[in-house]
């Protein structure tokens, strides 16, 4: 395998680079199914209904899927190092915001912050990993990408569950905090730029309807539990 350099052509450790991007990759996309047990026990601390607590993961589905296609967009406007720690950085406040919150909506808050930093990350994995291995070691390294990707949703109503009878609701939250920041640590050592940079045009108007048509298609179906398919 060919030696790993950078975009100034600086030699790197491209498996150090890899595990700092499976480990916080795994993380983020770990909180897509993570809440999925715990809305019973959410109803009750919050005394809320079952569409609303819902929220939690629709919202979070919602602009996780806004911010897949604008991240293509952002890799290739800014440096592939600071999009990566910058995406992990929101979703760390996210989680802290979600660990500490008081109320419902707090709560709801911290999880959409969240889903910006997925959002990000998940895409931004697959673009990476094309990007530092040589073609011949491309199947493998998307291989690797697909088993986080796959598999972190997968354990998450497991693992979830698990924590809700051991422990309290909020250390679904609190078991990744520590976990991201060492992540975070460590992509300022291992974190790379590897993708060249352009200023690319956003369409914004295609991401305002994106974002309208999506959002639109999940609130009306979230709704029809409560209101019928008959309801205007």
């Amino acid at each position: 395998m060919s030696e790993a350099v950078d975009t100034n052509g600086k030699p790197y450790s491209r498996g150090l680079m890899v595990m700092v991007l499976l480990i916080g990759t795994f993380c983020t996309v770990l909180n897509q199914t993570i809440l999925t047990t715990a809305f019973p026990t959410l109803m009750k601390a919050f005394d809320i209904s079952t569409s609303t607590v819902q929220w939690l993961t629709t919202g979070f589905l919602m602009v996780n899927g806004i911010m897949i296609p604008i991240s293509a967009y952002l890799s290739n406007r800014f440096n592939s190092k600071w999009l990566y720690i910058g995406a992990m950085t929101i979703f760390e406040i996210g989680t802290i915001m979600a660990y500490i919150a008081p109320n419902y909506g707090t709560l709801l808050a911290g999880r959409l912050v969240q889903a910006i930093g997925v959002g990000i990350t998940m895409p931004l994995l697959q673009t990476l990993m094309l990007t530092i291995f040589p073609a011949n070691s491309r199947g493998a390294a998307m291989g690797l990408a697909g088993i986080v990707i796959g598999v972190a949703p997968a354990i998450g109503p497991t693992l979830s569950g698990w924590i809700i009878d051991k422990f309290q609701w909020r250390d679904l939250f609190g078991m990744i905090i520590p976990v991201v920041a060492l992540v975070i640590i460590l992509a300022f050592f291992f974190m790379k730029s590897v993708i060249e940079t352009s200023k690319p045009k956003l369409d914004w108007l295609s991401a305002t309807l994106s974002t309208l048509g999506f959002g639109s298609l999940l609130y009306g179906l979230s709704s029809v539990g409560d209101d019928g398919r008959t309801s205007t």
